[in-house]
């Protein structure tokens, strides 16, 4: 599975980052995927950031 943020959705909470910070970057105001980490879907870190992500922006893909 893969992870991305669909930034037209993200306003910018940084909840993504603070709960898993090894895929997740603050950058210009907006949560981004780190390079390289775009694969780590299936972390239990990475599902609890999707599922607490109050724009939903994040988004995890097959």
């Amino acid at each position: 599975m893969k992870v991305s943020v669909d930034r037209s959705l993200c306003y910018g909470s940084a909840e993504c980052a603070h709960r898993a910070p090894a895929v997740f970057a603050f950058e210009d105001g907006y949560g981004v995927v780190r390079p390289g980490t775009d694969e780590h879907a299936d972390d239990p870190q990475v599902r609890e950031a999707a599922e607490k992500c109050p724009s939903q922006a994040i988004v995890l893909t097959e």
